[in-house]
This record gives structure tokens, C-alpha cells and sequence, in this order.
């Protein structure tokens, strides 16, 4: 028979033992014992060793020509300012309250990781039609979710992973598109008349990277700037005529990542910030000079690449990748003409901000990011970090507000962040603390909800593996 000092000692000593179970589970690395996960190894994604030949731009169809025009636009991956802030003056709710989220409207979509562009009312998307084996780049109405046209091409695409990954750059005159297999596509935005079409892969033997082309393309002053790799690292082309103006040399022989071209003015130059699979580049962006390559950081190389630069403007670039890159902090300067950089800090995952799909946000002097789900305890939490040492954490969101690899935006001085499942959570923006406001599912049966958001006249557009939808944020 237990003695009753002995059931009051268990009385008190099993809450004590739950307790810390739950500390134990909350703050273990479930990844610790895994191996890492390389690219290739299962023997999916590379390039084909011989290139069909596609005729881009030849399929195009109308649907109807009217549509709700508004005023806002986001033109292009992360934005105006490539920053992922949106500049509206236009106030957002931060509460759905009991009634949810106003869903204007949902369309189904191939599978894939592709994000929109907006402009003044229609918004543009590149998707990958299965049962007609093509890239489309689609034109739909925001008020409605209505297409208007799509122009694309016939191309075999196996699904892995998902299919379209990129988001369009527009102008006023333009639309700028790159496919899975790396099929660059000018169009007249307006009607979606065709202009050119690069195949990348085929004219720079560019090796299309694992999960195929996450690569966003740029229009920079009319002109179409893309990372090839291959034959060449990075070439501008007329928007306008489809002639080459400018080719960087690619001595080393770097190859395609899946990050974008960032511009960045430092030390009174402009110049296109890359992270190609081999190093980190700065290329010259104007001048006579356009097309040279100012600076190289080879330290930074890592087989699978998806977040983009963050450039500061004292001159510090933020590097961050998954599959156990972890991050890297590294300082331009100028002198003179000339340039060099050093690496101020670099790290595994565990021990600092680090990023594996999305690229983190510069506000008020800090970097805001998800974790990768190899950071140890504080996996997969929205993280905030000083600059001056992003091995330490301002703050993190806590354990019950984890996020996977979803994407994050400021828009009217709110956080929105979207994880895997389709649930979208509002915080306000602290360089001191995690402030949530609220959240709410917004894709029922969501899965994969990796693509980066966009938001124009309140409308914000997101969207899963399947589904994109439309949800009026609008006061």
C-alpha cells in the first residue's frame, strides 16, 4: 500500500514532470538526427540533355475585354521598390471579426508557386495548363477574377514540386514573363500582342535549376534584365526590339539559382545584386560601363538558392538559403570607382536569421524573417534582428506561431503572413516584440501556400498550390 506522504509527493511531482515534458517538446529540434535533403539526389529537376523546341508565344486567346480599371498597381516580385512594402495610402482591416475574410474570388490554377503582378485593375499570372501541355501567361480582371486573354506556348513539364514559380514584370508598355524551363516572353501589356521570346536554355546552355526557373525577371528602364548562367551570367535586352544591348561574361561558369536580380545604389553607382550558384555579384546597371561585373563574393555558394539579396543602404547585404546554408551578412564599400566586399558574418541555420524560401523585409533598420524548419527550437517562427549581429534574435513569435515557408509583406503598416496551410495571420510591425492582431484560413484544404503576395486598391492576392484567391481587405 502506497503511504499517503507518498501520494502527496506524486500528487505534486506528476504536474512537475508534465511540465517540463511539455518545455522538453516545445524547445527539441525535431530535425537534429536528420540527414540533410540534397537537391538531385532523387534524380528529379535537372535539366533534360536535349531541349525541345518551343515556339514562344504562339497560342493566344480572348475571353472578354472589360474589366474595372483602379489605380493601384504591384508591379513586379516584392513591389514597386523591390522592398515587399507596399507605399499605399489605402487602410486595411486588421480584424476580420465573425463574418472571415470578404473572398471577392478564388481561381483554380495549375500546380505551381507563381505569384501576381497587378496593373491599375488586371492582374497577370503565369500558370502551367496540364491538359494542353503549355505556359500561359494569363490576364484576369481584379474586380472579378475574369480573364480577359492569355498568350503562351507548348512545353513538357513534369510536375515537381509544382510547375510556374515566377512573377511578371510590368510596365506601362510591358509585360515581362519566364517560364519553368526558362522561356522569356515579351509582350505588349496592354493586349498581349507578342513581341520576343528568348529560350535561355537552349541559347546560353543554362542548366535549369532543380524544381525548375524561380528566377523573377526584370524590367529595368525598358529593359528586360534575366540572370541566364551559362554562356553568359546576366544579359539586358530592348523590351521594345528584342535586341541584346549588354552581356556579362560568366568566366567561372555560375549557374542559374532560383533567386532574383535586386537593384542597388551604393557608393554613386546602380548596379544588379545576384546570387547565382557559385557566388554573389554586383553588376554594373548604367552607364558605359553596364553590363560589368563591379564585384564578386564567391564565399557564398550553395547548391539550391531561393531568397533574393536584401541590400541595405550603408552597404550591408543580407544572404540567406536553406538546405542548411543558413545566412551570411556581408558589407560592400566603395572607394573611389571601386568596390569591395567582406564577410562580416556567416553561420548554419540554428544560430541566426535565416530564410529557405522567402526573402526577409527591411523596416526601420531591421530584418524580419521565417525561419527555415532546420533552426532548432525556433523553427519556422517569424523572426525579428538587428543588422549589426543577425545571430541574435530582437524577438521571435513563440512556438505556437510557427509558419513554414510561407510569404510575408508589409501593407499599410501591417505584417501579413500566409503559412503553408492558407491561413493568414496579421501582426503589427515591432522592432521590439511580436504583436498579433489576428488570423484566419483563407484557403480551405490549403497546401503549399508559398507564392509571394500582392496587394493593389486593397485587393490582396494569394494563393496555394492549387487556388489563388482574392480577399477585399478594404475598410
Amino acid at each position: 500500500m502506497v503511504s499517503k506522504k507518498a501520494q502527496n509527493n506524486l500528487f505534486y511531482l506528476v504536474p512537475i514532470i508534465a511540465f517540463l515534458a511539455i518545455v522538453w517538446w516545445l524547445m527539441k529540434d525535431p530535425t537534429s538526427k536528420f540527414s540533410e535533403s540534397l537537391p538531385g539526389l532523387d534524380k528529379r529537376g535537372a535539366a533534360d540533355s536535349v531541349l525541345e523546341v518551343v515556339d514562344i508565344g504562339k497560342l493566344f486567346e480572348t475571353s472578354s475585354t472589360t474589366f474595372t480599371e483602379m489605380s493601384e498597381s504591384w508591379t513586379r516580385f516584392r513591389g514597386a521598390d523591390y522592398d515587399n512594402i507596399s507605399k499605399s495610402p489605402v487602410k486595411l482591416k486588421d480584424k476580420f471579426g465573425a463574418a472571415g475574410p470578404q473572398v471577392k474570388w478564388s481561381l483554380q490554377l495549375g500546380e505551381g508557386h507563381s505569384g501576381a503582378a497587378i496593373y491599375k485593375g488586371l492582374v497577370y499570372l503565369l500558370d502551367y495548363n496540364e491538359k494542353e501541355k503549355a505556359d500561359f501567361l494569363r490576364c484576369i480582371s481584379l474586380a472579378d477574377g475574369k480573364e480577359l486573354w492569355r498568350r503562351g506556348y507548348h512545353v513538357s513539364i513534369k510536375r515537381n514540386h509544382g510547375m510556374s514559380r515566377t512573377i511578371p514584370a510590368i510596365t506601362d508598355k510591358y509585360i515581362l514573363s519566364m517560364g519553368p524551363r526558362c522561356h522569356v516572353m515579351c509582350l505588349d501589356r496592354a493586349t498581349g500582342n507578342f513581341r520576343w521570346g528568348i529560350d535561355v536554355a537552349r541559347e546560353y546552355m543554362t542548366e535549369i535549376p532543380f524544381w525548375y526557373t524561380g528566377q523573377c525577371p526584370m524590367i529595368d528602364n525598358d529593359v528586360a534584365v534575366i540572370a541566364t548562367g551559362g554562356k553568359a551570367l546576366m544579359i539586358g535586352v530592348s523590351c521594345e526590339t528584342g535586341k541584346k544591348l549588354w552581356e556579362t561574361p560568366n568566366p567561372e561558369g555560375w549557374k542559374m539559382s532560383h533567386s532574383s536580380i535586386m537593384p542597388f545604389t551604393f557608393g554613386g553607382r546602380k548596379m544588379y545584386v545576384y546570387s547565382a550558384i557559385g557566388g554573389l555579384v554586383g553588376v554594373a546597371a548604367d552607364g558605359a560601363e553596364v553590363g560589368k561585373v563591379l564585384w564578386k563574393a564567391p564565399a557564398w555558394n550553395h547548391s539550391v538558392i531561393a531568397p533574393s539579396p536584401v541590400c541595405m543602404p550603408d552597404g550591408k547585404i543580407f544572404m540567406t538559403a536553406g538546405y542548411g546554408a543558413g545566412g551570411m551578412m556581408l558589407q560592400l564599400k566603395a572607394n573611389g570607382g571601386n568596390f569591395t566586399i567582406d564577410v562580416l558574418q556567416e553561420y548554419l541555420p540554428r544560430f541566426g536569421l535565416a530564410c529557405e524560401q522567402q526573402t526577409p523585409v527591411f523596416w526601420q533598420g531591421h530584418l524580419f524573417g521565417v525561419l527555415p524548419k532546420d533552426a532548432g527550437s525556433l523553427r519556422n517562427q517569424f523572426v525579428c534582428v538587428d543588422p549589426s549581429d543577425v545571430k541574435k534574435m530582437v524577438w521571435s513569435s513563440g512556438p505556437t506561431a510557427r509558419f513554414g515557408l510561407g510569404p510575408f509583406f508589409i501593407a499599410d503598416n501591417k505584417f501579413f503572413i500566409l503559412d503553408d496551410e492558407g491561413t493568414l495571420t496579421i501582426i503589427k510591425p515591432s522592432i521590439s516584440k511580436y504583436i498579433q492582431l489576428d488570423q484566419v484560413k483563407v484557403i480551405q484544404d490549403g497546401a503549399d501556400a508559398w507564392a509571394p503576395l500582392a496587394i493593389a486598391n486593397g485587393y490582396l492576392l494569394l494563393r496555394d498550390s492549387k487556388t489563388m484567391v482574392c480577399i477585399n481587405m478594404n475598410l
